[in-house]
């Protein structure tokens, strides 16, 4: 006997291949229902009433998407040859399934079939294999039926990262991320490690202590390259009070030679965690970079997602910075939040543009299972979340109107229109750091709670070791984190490959 699953569409397939493209993809174009990819034989479901039930048929010749609704059916075929690969065969599903949902929804996203992909990292690739920019356009667009805009984006973005990269020591050097994992509250969007400062307070001393022994085994290690670029984030660093953030920047001062380093960045992010005094602590200890991240410059949603500060004391954070002599701030926007449309992103970014940053960096919502948005979706419903093509325009006018160019651009799973992340910048203000950790070019040592370190091999291969995400057994077991580091940047050391695709 069948089982339905309510409010859920159902995919069944009769080869366990490819169930996280297909999962991806049928997602994608049902935003709001849950959907399953299940091996035929092995469980026995379907769709809830109303909703399609899709199946996918792998034969040796052959592909085929078939839809199911109601009394109806529709089937969609793609005939295959002996000479195509694994990736050819996945691609040819993908595209069949895409022309098959588009179909059926009348909808068509702007990544085309693109999941699970960077599209600038394989932008990249292929400039590096050679080819002509209007070549790689094409090639997204035929390949992945990715948008002529997005395709055009793409290639803009991956030669400027090429350009502004080849400032950086590659492989020769290396990235260092140090996470905080406090905040204020925690916003309701939010899936990162991060603990209410109020309820850490006395422990922030026994943090920084398991932060020095990482720091320890970084100089160590890293003693003979050249350390590229700083990162603090979180969490919110500016959780920290003055005397921590000092202790904080001082010991990585006295740990790392600083000499070649082309950026030191840290999130001041929260309007309620930034004062004059930690600014001038910043500065003092050589930090170039800055974040003031007021998300939205919309009240009412503030105060939705769990930010307790308001639009005046972004404002004012942000002149305060200047003040104390910041010269490169960025500023974070997300696209999609409860209750706001273009009008709600007009004003916002009305108010970006009169404080006048120098970077500014556009999110789209992305709906993470570990967030608290996941619940008040099921409590509100999802149509309050809406991120479409006239804000993302709008976003992206507002930073040329600034003098910003897009330089880094990434994807998440479940983004709010399928759209993406972009960082804007004017010259010369880009973030190095945001582009060493998406297209993955150099080692990045990661320190504190809930961070992952990057090895980058000569081959291109990379590895990865994460540190535990709770900050107590963090703190417990900061003798463990550093040997998950120390065994996985030892020469010679062939550790676990990273299961990512790009």
């Amino acid at each position: 006997m069948q089982s339905v699953l309510p409010d859920g569409i159902v995919v069944t397939i009769n080869e366990d291949r490819y169930s996280y493209d297909i999962h991806s993809l049928v997602q994608a174009f049902y935003p709001g229902q849950a959907v399953k990819v299940v091996v035929e034989g092995t469980k026995e479901l379907r769709s809830g009433p109303g909703l399609p039930a899709f199946f996918v048929r792998f034969a040796l010749r052959e592909i085929r998407v078939g839809a199911r609704l109601l009394e109806s059916e529709q089937e969609w075929r793609v005939s295959l040859s002996d000479a195509q690969d694994r990736s050819e065969v996945k691609n040819e599903l993908k595209r069949l399934l895409y022309r098959a949902l588009s179909a059926l929804t009348k909808k068509e996203l702007p990544w085309g079939s693109l999941t699970g992909i960077r599209p600038v990292k394989l932008a990249t690739q292929l400039l590096d294999q050679g080819k002509e920019p209007q070549d790689v356009c094409r090639y997204l667009q035929d390949a992945y039926l990715a948008s002529e805009k997005k395709a055009r984006l793409s290639v803009e973005i991956a030669l400027r990262e090429k350009r502004i990269l080849s400032s950086t020591h590659g492989l020769d050097g290396y990235s260092l991320y140090v996470g905080i994992p406090f905040c204020p509250t925690t916003c309701l969007y939010c899936s990162f490690p991060s603990y209410p400062i109020c309820a850490w307070e006395s422990r922030v001393g026994d943090y920084l202590d398991a932060l020095d022994s990482e720091i320890e085994f970084a100089r160590s290690a890293f003693a003979d390259r050249i350390l590229d670029s700083v990162y603090i984030g979180g969490g919110t660093p500016t959780t920290l009070k003055p005397g921590e953030l000092e202790r904080l920047l001082d010991r990585l001062r006295r740990a790392f030679d600083f000499s070649h380093t082309l950026e030191f960045t840290v999130e001041a992010g929260r309007a309620d965690s930034i004062t004059k005094e930690k600014l001038e602590v910043l500065k003092r200890y050589g930090v170039t970079r800055i974040s003031v991240n007021p998300q939205t410059m919309n009240q009412k949603t503030l105060q939705t997602i769990g930010r307790r500060h308001t639009v005046q004391q972004v404002k004012e954070a942000f002149y305060l910075a200047r003040e104390v002599g910041f010269d490169t701030i960025n500023m974070d926007l997300i696209l999609g939040l409860p209750g706001e449309g273009p009008d709600e992103v007009a004003h916002t970014l009305e108010q970006i543009r009169a404080l006048g940053p120098d970077n500014l960096t556009v999110h789209s919502l992305a709906v993470k299972r570990a967030s608290r948005l996941s619940q008040w979706i099921l409590e509100n419903g999802i149509s309050q979340l809406s991120n479409t093509d006239t804000t993302m325009d709008l976003a992206a006018e507002a930073a040329a109107e600034l003098g910003m160019a897009p330089y880094y651009l990434y994807r998440q799973k479940n983004m709010s229109g399928n759209f993406e992340n972009v960082g804007y910048a004017k010259e010369g203000k880009e973030g190095i750091y945001n582009i060493l950790i998406m297209e993955e070019k150099q080692d990045i040592v990661a320190l504190g709670a809930g961070t992952i370190s990057k090895r980058v091999d000569p081959d291109g291969t990379i590895r990865r070791r994460e540190n535990v995400k709770e900050v107590a057994l963090y703190i417990e077991k900061i003798d463990e984190m550093t040997e998950r580091k120390r065994i996985l940047f030892q020469n010679g050391q062939r550790v676990e490959k990273s299961q990512e695709t790009l």
